[in-house]
Parts: C-alpha cells; structure tokens; sequence
C-alpha cells in the first residue's frame, strides 16, 4: 500500500491538497440536463471532480424491495425501491455526453458503478479511479470486476467493522487493485453529529497505511472542514440545484452557494495546517521586535560601573539582550555611557 496515490495529474495524500468530489449522485432525477448544470455548479464552487452513480435498477435492486426510512421521508411510501430509482435511471449514452460535458468543464468526471456492466461501461468512458459505495463493501463479484480494470479505487467504508474493511482490502489487492484510498464514512441520511466519529479516520489510516479521506452525509459544512483539519486527503459531499426538487437526497445535500464555501473553507483549512515545523514566520519575526522585551537601563550608568539588579528593568521592545541573559548581565562592566531606559546591548558591556 502507499501513502499517496495519482488521479490523473492529481496527487493525493497527506501532503497534498485534498481532493474534493461533489457528489451529484442521483440529484440530476434521470435529466441529463440537469446532470450538466450540477457539473457546471461542481466547476463554479471549485471541487476537483463530480461524481454521479451508475446502474441498472433491474440489476441493483428487486422488485418489492422497500425504501430505506430516509428515503421514504423524502419520496413517501406509495413506491417500492425499484420503482424509484428506475426513475433516476440516465443511459449509456447520458454517461458518455456527461463525460464530455466534465471534460471539456475542465472538472473529473466519476460516477459510482452498482453492477459489472458499469464498471465496464464507466472504464470505455475512461474513470481515473473508481469509486465503490459503502453498501457494495461485501459484494465481491463487484470488488473483482472493478479490481481487475488496475485503476485507483476510492472504498467508503460505512457500516463496515475493520474486519469487513481488511476483507475487502485484502480481496481487492488479490485481484490487482494497487491503489486504494479509504473513506471513512456514517451512512445516515442525514448523519447526526454525534454518530460521525471523526477519529475513525486515524484508526483506518493507522490500520490500513494508505490515504484516508471522509464521505460526509452530515448538515452543513461543519463536519467536512473538521475531517480536512484532522487529516482528511478526499472529502465528499452530496450537492444539488435546489434542495426542494423531489427526490430521495436533496434534501441532505449541499446547494451551490454552500459547495462552494465549502471548497474556500476547505482550501483555508490546508493553509492554516502548514507544515507542522514549529518556528516563526517572517511576520512573527518582525512583530518579536515589537512584543518581546529587552534589559534596559534604569538610570544613566557611567563607563566602568558594574551592572547590578537596581541598574536595570525588562521593557519592550525587543531588541537588545534578551531577559533570559539577566543572570549573565549581571556583574558585567559598562563599555559605554548608557542611558536611562536605553536598550542595552552586547557590545555596551564586558
């Protein structure tokens, strides 16, 4: 396993920029259209990649099938499973006109493959890495399909226990995955604060060495800037148009606006990280002069006199002998007529 790991011309890890996926998924509800304009809004907020989902409802899902709760919040009760997301179906052809449309944006172009037929379908297309879904952690036949075509793979890792992830890591590796990032993940729609478990992302990165990054499906932006600040090297987060458009996610999802402080935000946190040397920087240098204090005289001392403790005080600024050389000050002879309240400096005194 390495600890950084190439997306086309992107390096991702620890010392590299995060890498940010706006997750469209589903929001486009089966218009491509629509699917174009949240490429475009990924571009305008400033992420790195957008990322749909591909699937044949037939193929992913049975007939009678019920929603999951939050789904049935979202898009009540009177359809089964299959009945909606047959409807958020996109063509073939949809993926391939998305593709352009992303490449052209100057934005990756991901989409999260639900069967072997779009594993095969988003290769064509030409993915930089795969993404797999935390519910298909287990489904082997999927893990080896998208193995075998040696491109990076980003894995969530929701409601999985570190053996199921060891599992999955170790079954991908057998069948010639090289390149994987792990993603942390609480997969609730939307997740409560208090169920993310942040700290579990170090426990990954400490178990697995290998780039770990956060699939966020809390409210807000909150959440994904805190994962950044503690080492997140992906971050993803599902955005929309338009938070009242019908549909099993827009309602936990980001909206323009919000992607975009996200993005900014998210950019600050990785200046403010830094290097993690420990010195100052060419403004604190500057404003040491200022803050710090010096020894300095308290009354007119004559050439000859011997510095004692009466003779001198610790007053701004700081540029004169520093007052962790008291002791050695002491007892020392004036070089020089010094005079009261000067900074007193090495070449004054003997």
């Amino acid at each position: 396993m390495t600890n950084q790991i190439n997306v086309g011309k992107k390096k991702i890890g620890l010392q590299n920029p995060c890498f940010i996926i706006a997750e469209a998924g589903v929001n486009h509800n089966g218009d491509v259209d629509l699917a174009e304009k949240l490429i475009d809004a990924a571009v305008a907020a400033g992420a790195d990649a957008v990322k749909f989902q591909t699937f044949k409802a037939e193929k992913t899902v049975t007939l009678t099938a019920e929603k999951a709760e939050y789904q049935k919040s979202m898009t009540g009760t009177n359809e089964s499973q299959y009945e909606m997301i047959k409807k958020l179906e996109l063509s073939d052809a949809d993926y391939w006109v998305l593709s352009k449309h992303a490449q052209k944006a100057g934005i990756f172009f991901l989409s999260t493959p639900f069967d072997e037929e779009s594993v095969d379908l988003l290769d064509q297309i030409g993915v930089p890495v795969f993404k797999i879904p935390s519910g298909e952690i287990t489904n082997l036949p999927l893990l080896k399909k998208i193995a075998q075509k040696s491109k990076p793979i980003i894995l969530s890792t929701g409601m999985a226990t570190l053996g199921e992830i060891e599992e999955a890591l170790n079954y991908l590796k057998q069948h010639g995955a090289e390149d994987i990032i792990l993603l942390h993940c609480t997969t609730n729609y939307p997740a409560p604060v208090a169920s993310v478990n942040l700290c579990a992302m170090e426990t990954l990165r400490c178990a697995f060495q290998v780039p770990v990054g956060y699939s966020d499906h809390t409210e807000g932006i909150t959440i994904p800037i805190a994962a950044v600040a503690m080492g997140a090297c992906v971050i993803e987060k599902h955005f929309t148009l338009d938070r009242t458009l019908p549909g099993p996610d827009h309602r936990a999802s980001l909206e323009p606006q919000e992607l975009a402080m996200m993005v900014k935000v998210v950019r600050d946190v990785e200046l403010a990280r830094g290097n993690g040397i420990k010195s100052p920087t060419e403004e604190e240098e500057a404003i040491k002069r200022v803050a710090r204090r010096s020894i300095v005289a308290t009354r007119d001392i004559r050439v000859g006199d011997v510095l004692t403790e009466g003779d001198v005080a610790i007053k701004r600024p700081g540029t004169g002998i520093e007052p962790r050389y008291l002791g050695a000050v002491m007892r020392m002879k004036a070089k020089v007529p010094i005079q009261r309240d000067q900074v007193i400096q090495w070449d004054m005194i003997e």
